[in-house]
């Protein structure tokens, strides 16, 4: 094991040097000369050690220091050491940006690193995809050349970055912006989507507006009636009248609530059980009777239904959406409309269709159909009773079946809403549920 290099060690050496010269010069004379003779090839010999440990740090390329004795054995050992040192020290420093740089690129958020002037020197994946930043053509860049927006500009001049920066950005996208100083002369900049955040916050007020908006209404006809029958003494046929317009608008809320709390319980349900087998074309039947009469010979309504196609669902969820869609082609087309309702097996899984020929809708209404509390026809809705939750709620529960509300319309031709069910949840012909039931009709 070598060790460092001692005073000791060098006088040592020098010693051994000047020991040969001594000895000859004790026996033949001369002793000064040898001894200048002795010292000088030690210098030479240091010079010359100088000179190699010159060309290997200025010239030779190699990471190994060449070898030496002596004296010089543990100053190029050192050297070598050294070189091991800082080699490990560059692969770990190396291994830890490698891990900085695959935290920061599976952050959820745009990182960018710049300079407290804005030079940018490094960025991850999504602030090239959320902010517009290239990497690496942009190192170097001003940041605030790259996002030209004024809010931005007096942000990062003012250095006052206890409070976050919201701004909409040219692809519509809400970014919020915080700044955090993270070391001498740098910044860390970290851009958030809050898109999602702007459209739920704006969903969530209108959801309340359109609540108080949709209770107002039959609240002040309650609170009118019952006014004026405390003011005065009503006759048998204003009395009933009253009695059977708060009655209506009873009715009203309380098929406004149910459906609230109906959509309600289907959005806090994220995953439900899809092993329950719901037999639809004995819902179906049910549900031409009700709105055969609930058309009162208004509508020619005919079903086709496959009798043994069944499907595997939540049976309580499939009933709203089925009769959601139903009610509303009686409820929402006028008298004389053709009214088909569909159950059958296609190519894609089960297919659910109901067609009328009645008016149609706009094509700049369809995408909002499924909105909460959006109506074509406001006015006639509410004639109708209809609360604009209906679609919305067959919506949800179509998202729990893997499966989409499809909408389309002709004006004045035809009207379709549709949906279909994949294979995997129709029930075969040969499941557990069919040999059940044919050992039930057996017995």
């Amino acid at each position: 094991m070598l060790e460092r290099l001692s005073w000791k060690r060098l006088s040592l050496e020098l010693v051994l040097a000047c020991l040969p010269a001594l000895v000859i010069g004790l026996l033949v004379g001369y002793l000064p000369w040898l001894l200048l003779v002795s010292v000088c090839g030690l210098l030479f010999w240091h010079f010359w050690n100088l000179l190699r440990l010159s060309h290997w740090l200025w010239v030779d390329r190699t990471m190994t220091p060449p070898t030496g004795s002596a004296s010089w054995e543990p100053l190029f050992y050192g050297l070598n050491q050294m070189q091991l040192r800082n080699r490990r020290r560059r692969r770990e420093l190396g291994n830890q940006i490698k891990r900085f740089r695959s935290g920061a690129e599976s952050l959820p958020d745009a990182v960018v690193l710049t300079t407290e002037e804005g030079t940018i020197f490094w960025c991850n994946g999504l602030a090239q995809q959320h902010l517009g930043l290239r990497w690496p053509e942009d190192n170097g860049q001003n940041i605030l050349n790259l996002l030209r927006y004024p809010e931005f500009s007096r942000y990062l001049r003012q250095r006052d970055f206890t409070r976050p920066l919201t701004l909409v950005m040219n692809n519509q996208r809400h970014m919020e912006f915080r700044v955090m100083p993270y070391s001498e002369g740098q910044w860390l900049l970290v851009a958030r989507d809050v898109t999602q955040m702007h459209q739920l916050e704006g969903a969530r007020r209108h959801f309340f507006a359109n609540v108080s908006h949709e209770l107002r209404t039959p609240l002040t006809v309650l609170q009118g009636y019952l006014e004026m029958m405390n003011d005065s003494v009503l006759e048998e046929h204003a009395r009933e009248k009253v009695l059977h317009t708060m009655q209506e608008q009873t009715r009203r809320m309380d098929s406004l609530v149910k459906q609230l709390l109906t959509l309600s319980r289907i959005e806090a349900a994220p995953a439900i059980d899809l092993s329950e087998t719901v037999d639809v074309p004995a819902m179906l039947h049910v549900l031409q009777r009700e709105a055969e009469t609930l058309s009162n010979g208004r509508h020619a309504i005919h079903f086709h239904t496959d009798p043994h196609l069944r499907v595997f669902g939540n049976d309580e969820q499939m009933r709203s959406a089925i009769s959601n869609l139903v009610y509303n082609a009686v409820n929402h087309t006028p008298a004389g409309t053709q009214i088909d309702v569909s159950w059958l097996r296609g190519p894609q899984g089960a297919q659910f269709c109901v067609k009328d020929n009645g008016p149609g809708i706009a094509a700049e209404h369809i995408p909002r159909l499924t909105e909460r509390f959006y109506r074509v026809d406001k006015a006639r809705s509410r004639a109708t009773g209809g609360s604009g939750l209906g679609l919305a709620i067959v919506k949800h529960v179509l998202s729990h079946h893997n499966a989409r509300l499809e909408i389309s319309s002709m004006p004045n031709k035809e009207t379709c809403f549709s949906f279909t069910l994949p294979q995997g949840l129709v029930v075969s012909a040969e499941s557990p549920e069919t040999h059940r039931e044919r050992d039930e009709n057996a017995i």
